[in-house]
């Protein structure tokens, strides 16, 4: 099959054309480096089967074409990070809503199938974990920009849904938690990264706030292989699934987690979010998914434990030490 990736040099497209290309399809990605780095495609990028434009998807005739030569869409692209989104809340929303409606618009013309990616961020300050695709949402005032990341996201789903409704557009959305694994950065927020570095490198693990807040992290493996099987899945489509490990873990067990697995001393070191982010930042004390319509839908979910993840991070961070040093 051939499949058009937007987005796909970043974190969690790069590991999806990995894995396409394992499968013997074609890939294309388009991808304008903001936050997507080539370094990612190396295992892939010689390969007949792949295929790249840089390039932003909200301007010029490429999108068009490729949408037009692939199979499957896979929407990727999209502002990520709580810093980036804090210190860029303009080019937040204009790319996250124009990209997305400017994607659906061609393959809803073509009738191409479509995944959209979005985020656990959609359920804001939801107070009844496990969160189901059909509960509730509760965001902060719009003075807090924080909040524009996920109405932007919650645009597109509604988007997404609507031309799914009026056009007949094969479309699935997934909501992603917390996806972790080799090659993701911790420059815009990412805390899993920004632990092992600094636990590598034997800095202070900078926890943010109090450290009791939890999260649910999934491998990035797990992800792709619950996003192929959603995208091959007819009776998937125009409907919404939350991808995540349900396994929770609060951010100072995971500090503590990652400095027993580097073998380091690191201090672990709170820092007031007051501190850390501009005035009036707000976080979620908890953000667990309900992974039971993933799992009646392909038969199963997210189960890498936590702790084998981190070691992968680990190794991954130790091999590029050595490459680079």
């Amino acid at each position: 099959m051939r499949h058009l990736i937007t987005g796909g040099a970043g974190f969690i497209g790069s590991h999806l054309a990995e894995a396409l290309i394992a499968a013997g399809d074609e890939v294309h990605v388009i991808d304008d480096l903001s936050t997507g780095r080539l370094e990612n495609l190396a295992a892939i990028r010689s390969e007949r089967r792949f295929s790249l434009s840089v390039g932003r998807i909200e301007a010029g005739t490429v999108l068009a074409e490729r949408i037009e030569w692939a199979e499957v869409v896979h929407h990727l692209a999209a502002v990520v990070g709580v810093r980036r989104i804090l210190d860029r809340p303009l080019d937040t929303l204009k790319t996250n809503l124009g990209g997305t409606e400017r994607v659906l618009e061609i393959a809803a013309a073509l009738g191409r199938r479509v995944m959209i990616a979005s985020t656990s961020e959609v359920y804001g300050k939801a107070l009844r974990p496990p969160f189901e695709e059909t509960g509730d949402v509760v965001l902060g005032p719009t003075s807090r920009s924080r909040w524009g990341y996920a109405a932007s996201k919650m645009l597109d789903e509604f988007l997404a849904l609507a031309y799914h409704e009026e056009r007949g557009l094969p479309v699935t959305i997934a909501r992603l938690f917390n996806t972790v694994g080799p090659r993701q950065v911790g420059h815009y927020g990412m805390v899993l990264p920004s632990f092992v570095r600094q636990a590598l490198a034997g800095e202070p693990i900078t926890v943010h706030g109090t450290g009791e807040q939890s999260r649910c992290f999934s491998s990035v493996y797990d992800v792709v292989r619950c996003w192929r099987a959603l995208a091959a899945s007819p009776s998937a489509r125009g409907q919404v699934y939350n991808i995540g490990s349900d396994d929770e873990i609060t951010i100072t067990e995971l500090a503590i987690l990652v400095r027993e697995v580097v073998g380091s001393e690191s201090p672990i070191v709170r820092v007031p979010y007051e501190v850390a982010y501009p005035a009036g930042y707000e976080d979620m004390l908890r953000r667990v998914p309900s992974t039971a319509k993933l799992e009646a839908e392909i038969g199963f979910r997210p189960l890498t434990p936590i702790h084998e993840i981190v070691e992968g991070v680990v190794e991954h961070e130790r091999r590029e030490e050595l490459v680079s040093g």
